[in-house]
């Protein structure tokens, strides 16, 4: 199936600018699509297998990568071919080119697995090793641009390297490779045998050490908070069973649990919530307040008896307390009494008022 140009405003959208944040790429993406790539993953991930299907026929790939430094994804658009045509597409100078490589190297081969150098080391690296060899005169080999390039070269070559995202500022002001170099150097890494990350198998070039010297073990930060904090796995080292010391695994975790936040979804009818609310507190009201007591109409029934067996009222007193007629509501006496009856007098009455009126 033929691109559609939903698929090609995203792939200009990358070609037209440095990698792109993966913020900034979601929101490209459903500007075009009208759909969330959080919520529609499947949508997403056809679209880029898509896309990167037409882009095999010229040798480039649509590729995400994470920053190493910093934990962020990115996207960008990379060349698969490293011919002596793909060379001509770039601005730097031979000995830029060389010097960059030498550059990356150094960080690779950082002993402390940082991924970084200082400026001091940078601008003290020698690019004799990157001129060509297998002769036995090698020195004679290099280039004279090599050999005539200047520190002042090498300092403006770092700053073009880190504005152009090649090489990048850590934190505390060393380099470090950038974003464009993750995306672009995977079978770099791969080839100059760079360890790879025993969570995600990318090139760990900032990455945490095994405490044991004997093991190489390399876990980027993010990948040991994602291993230790989400799965709840040992902290052990996968590679030797070494106990992992590492204090970012009782940290936030961050993006991981924003993500994890927002899908909760919240209750679809939020009045139902307030109505269980107000029955449970009326509930407890209605605890806290004192019972009914069924006291009054017993009361009135024991006044009925009262002259027919006045030992058994005292027997059938209630314990609670006991509200007089007094103090009852008029309401509440006239349902108990009921509706009033007429009185009649006994015959032996009506024999007895014959007898007094003769």
């Amino acid at each position: 199936m033929a691109l559609t140009w939903r698929h090609h405003t995203l792939i200009q959208s990358l070609l037209s600018r440095p990698p792109l944040p993966q913020s900034e790429f979601y929101s490209i993406f459903s500007g075009v699509t009208g759909k969330n790539p959080s919520t529609h993953r499947d949508l997403f991930n056809d679209f880029l297998l898509k896309i990167n299907k037409e882009l095999a026929y010229v040798q480039f790939e649509l590729r995400g990568c994470r920053n190493q430094y910093d934990g962020r994804v990115y996207y960008g658009v990379v060349n698969n071919v490293a011919d002596e045509q793909s060379k001509l597409g770039t601005r730097y100078s031979v000995p830029q080119i060389a010097f960059y490589k030498a550059v990356i190297e150094a960080i690779v081969q950082d002993i402390s697995s940082q991924g970084r150098i200082t400026n001091i080391e940078a601008l003290n690296i020698r690019l004799d090793n990157q001129a060509v060899q297998g002769s036995e005169n090698s020195q004679s080999r290099i280039p004279p641009a090599l050999k005539n390039f200047s520190i002042s070269q090498k300092e403006k070559t770092l700053n073009d390297l880190i504005q152009d995202q090649w090489l990048c500022s850590t934190s505390d002001g060393k380099i470090g490779l950038g974003v464009r170099s993750f995306l672009d150097l995977r079978s770099w890494f791969r080839s100059n045998s760079v360890p790879a990350c025993d969570v995600c198998n990318e090139a760990g070039v900032k990455a945490a050490t095994c405490s044991n010297e004997d093991c190489t073990v390399r876990i980027h930060d993010y990948c040991l908070k994602k291993k230790f904090l989400q799965q709840k796995a040992a902290r052990v080292c996968p590679g030797c069973g070494t106990e992992w010391n590492f204090s970012g695994c009782d940290e936030d975790p961050g993006e991981d649990a924003v993500e994890m936040e927002q899908t909760q979804v919240p209750p679809s009818n939020p009045s139902s919530g307030k109505r269980l609310r107000s029955c449970k507190r009326e509930a407890a009201h209605a605890r806290n307040e004192e019972p009914v007591d069924p006291v009054p109409r017993k009361r009135l029934r024991s006044c009925k008896a009262e002259a027919v067996e006045p030992t058994q009222v005292q027997s059938q007193e209630p314990s609670g307390p006991v509200l007089r007629k007094k103090d009852r509501p008029e309401a509440v006496l006239n349902a108990e009494a009921g509706p009033s009856q007429p009185s009649f007098p006994s015959a032996n009455a009506r024999r007895t008022l014959r007898s007094r009126r003769t």
